[in-house]
């Protein structure tokens, strides 16, 4: 009897996050990738997070080799290229690497910067009934915050595009942690260029510690503001993973150019 086909293996995409103590987060980080999964139903998408969350990066990755893959996409769950991009994300990598020499993980750029977080973040704005043609309203576009500036002004870039589209009295970004203006300074200079009423929009894409930081900072530095929620499963964001893999997996499997000269 002739030995039967087997179709080859999909290559796995592995999501990763940074991971959390508040449940909120893990469990909006599956909300995400249930999203991608209705998007890409032949796709085998599996969840792993850095640290405080289960399953480890290194456990994920052991486990799709051991389910007969040859290969993985790592996709990032990271809005910019800050230190978990730079550090952690290729030490997990290259020590899957290093225990199944056999194996290959591909990791693919993180989600930001990108159009598709711009609509996603003034998409849970617009979710809160602030307008764009409010000239009273000062927006905050708050995120964690980063010792690597780049990471800082991606979002400080984000505010200025909103304003420039906008009838806003102003925008100003802000952060958690590690760079400024924190949220009261950032509220203290938009009512100084005169806005009345004030909204908070969110460069995060789960709910955690840093964001209820935010959420109460801003309540105590304004009457009533609105509050966004995280990105989380915003089709939008679903789709930026899918992309991502995509890129990751045709870098992967195309001769570089110099190899076909």
């Amino acid at each position: 009897m002739p030995a039967r086909r087997t179709e080859p293996l999909m290559t796995p995409l592995v999501a990763v996050a940074h991971g959390s103590r508040d449940p909120r987060s893990a469990a909006t980080v599956h909300a995400l990738l249930d999203v991608v999964r209705w998007m890409r139903p032949d796709l085998d998408v599996r969840a792993a997070f850095l640290d405080l969350s289960a399953p480890r990066v290194g456990d994920v990755l052991s486990a799709v080799h051991g389910d007969g893959h040859d290969s993985a996409v790592v996709v990032p769950l990271l809005l910019g290229r800050a230190f978990h991009s730079r550090v952690d994300v290729p030490a997990a990598v290259a020590e899957a690497e290093r225990r199944y020499p056999r194996f290959r993980v591909h990791v693919a750029d993180v989600l930001g910067p990108d159009p598709r977080l711009d609509r996603a973040a003034w998409r849970r704005l617009a979710d809160t009934g602030a307008r764009p043609d409010d000239p009273e309203l000062g927006v905050v576009l708050a995120g964690a915050g980063s010792s690597h500036a780049p990471a800082n002004r991606l979002v400080a870039d984000v505010a200025r595009r909103w304003w420039a589209s906008t009838s806003w009295a102003g925008t100003s970004a802000a952060f958690a942690a590690a760079a400024d203006p924190d949220v009261p300074a950032a509220i203290a200079a938009l009512r100084a260029r005169g806005a009345r009423r004030f909204a908070v929009a969110s460069w995060f894409l789960a709910p955690g510690l840093l964001p209820d930081r935010i959420t109460a900072l801003a309540r105590e530095s304004a009457a009533d503001p609105l509050i966004a929620a995280p990105m989380a499963d915003a089709p939008e964001v679903a789709e930026l993973v899918l992309d991502r893999y995509a890129e990751a997996l045709t870098a992967a499997t195309t001769p570089h150019l110099s190899h076909a000269l």
